[in-house]
């Protein structure tokens, strides 16, 4: 099970990074002379590029990687999804910033690879490490036998991370 999860978690994994770095160069490049309407403005575009891909992860677990999972809520599934992914987003960010402004490498490739390859690689763990924790856990039958998950089957609420904190390895 966790297998099929994994590769659906793949799968729209790799969609939503399309999304995510289609709209980050649209936001960078796609204009005349190759600058975009934030060329000179990379953290807003990744920024905004991942609201967007996150907004598309968030229906496409809920609905299909972990439609049997959970049971919390939308509005606290939704709300933690986007906690933790901002986290794992802030990852990619931080990669970028280090890169383009700390180390000076402020061409597309270098953007790219800082953001899209390594930032992305490093989210990607947090992400499902996380989501399977605190936003889709795994739903435990109350007595009844009936598939609704038990009211302790849920993580408390003081099991969930802070804003801003990492949360502790299991």
């Amino acid at each position: 099970m966790a297998a099929r999860q994994f590769v659906k978690f793949g799968i729209v994994g790799l969609a939503a990074l399309v999304i995510d770095v289609g709209a980050f160069n649209a936001l960078r490049y796609l204009g005349p002379s190759g600058q975009g309407v934030l060329d000179d403005r990379p953290i807003t575009a990744k920024v905004m590029s991942a609201i967007l891909a996150t907004t598309f992860a968030y229906a496409a677990n809920r609905w299909w990687t972990f439609r049997d999972r959970g049971g919390a809520g939308l509005l606290r599934e939704y709300s933690l999804f986007f906690v933790l992914n901002g986290i794992a987003s802030g990852i990619a960010i931080g990669c970028l910033w280090a890169s383009h402004y700390g180390l000076g490498l402020d061409t597309p490739a270098a953007d790219n690879i800082s953001a899209n390859v390594v930032g992305l690689a490093l989210g990607t763990l947090f992400r499902w490490w996380s989501y399977r924790r605190w936003v889709f856990p795994a739903a435990v039958v109350d007595d009844a036998g009936d598939g609704v998950p038990a009211a302790d089957a849920l993580p408390e609420a003081d099991a969930l991370p802070e804003a801003g904190a990492l949360p502790e390895a299991a």
